[in-house]
């Protein structure tokens, strides 16, 4: 867990906020007005709100824009006793919305973020407003194109055959670039001292990773998918199908498959804009930033 007043050089100037509703000292950043529309940035594996440290001062010019820390991740705490799993998550994040009473929120999620979205806004459609998917998917889209795992889960998946899974994903306080490449990171040249710093300081021992190694796992081991079937048969796809949606895929993403992003976003929401850019991987919000908050910005305005 990061020092709450942790800047980062100014890299990261946000006033930090604290939620326990759900049993856990949960950071998040709140920026904007408190009577624009709602704003949530959900990151992924292996990151933290920093991921949207450049779309932050440019949204919050116009929304109030939430930016929470998973457990295990950030400045939240990670708790030992906790299991790490898509549930948990989706339980923390309702609870923070629930917290702060949030409504008519357009999501804006990467990675993990877009499982976690899917999940919630089947559980909560009313809540929600739009959505804005980067380099994620819902699983809610239908059967992908592409069953073969991607780089990265195939990457996983030898390391827990190994047994030397838990060893590589517990240092990431010192492998987290190496980790992040292989997922499909791409601006190499946004990297320097303060950038590897803001995204080792939440995993200075192994204890603190237990959140970074059990999420690639919720996959692998398949524990994930009864929650998402769940989903399916107790929540509401056709109020999620009636979403205004957009989707942005770097096309040189190595966890989740380009064609399958895709494919699952046209799976619900067939004549949303899909936009790809060649040059962009993974963490998308670090290869183009204003690109994407422009996109962003658009998307609301043309959906209001």
């Amino acid at each position: 867990m990061i020092d709450a007043d942790e800047t980062f050089d100014g890299t990261w100037p946000f006033q930090p906020h604290f939620s326990n509703t759900t049993g856990f000292r949960q950071h998040y950043v709140d920026e904007g007005p408190r009577d624009a529309e709602v704003v949530i940035c959900i990151h992924g594996e292996p990151t933290w709100g920093y991921l949207y440290r450049n779309f932050i001062p440019s949204l919050s010019k116009h929304y109030r824009v939430i930016v929470p820390d998973h457990m295990g991740f950030g400045k939240s705490e990670t708790p030992q006793d906790r299991v790490y799993t898509l549930q948990t998550h989706v339980e923390n994040l309702s609870g923070l919305i629930d917290d702060l009473n949030l409504m008519n929120i357009t999501f804006v999620c990467q990675d993990w973020g877009g499982p976690m979205t899917g999940a919630y806004t089947i559980r909560n459609p009313d809540r929600v407003k739009r959505v804005a998917l980067m380099n994620t998917l819902f699983a809610y889209g239908g059967e992908a194109p592409n069953p073969e795992r991607s780089n990265w889960f195939k990457w996983i998946a030898k390391h827990h055959q190994d047994g030397t899974l838990n060893g590589i994903l517990g240092e990431l306080g010192s492998t987290i670039l190496s980790v992040m490449k292989i997922l499909g990171f791409q601006n190499s040249a946004a990297v320097n001292e303060t950038w590897i710093r803001a995204y080792s300081a939440p995993f200075p021992d192994r204890a603190s990773c237990i959140g970074g190694i059990e999420f690639p796992l919720d996959v692998h081991l398949q524990r994930a998918y009864p929650y998402i079937i769940e989903g399916l048969e107790t929540g509401n796809l056709e109020a999620v199908k009636a979403k205004p949606a957009m989707l942005a895929v770097g096309l040189q993403d190595k966890a989740i498959r380009p064609e399958n992003a895709i494919a699952d976003f046209k799976g619900l929401f067939p004549n949303a804009p899909i936009n790809t850019f060649e040059q962009a991987g993974h963490f998308c919000q670090e290869d183009i930033p204003e690109i994407l908050v422009a996109l962003v910005h658009q998307f609301i305005q043309s959906n209001p």
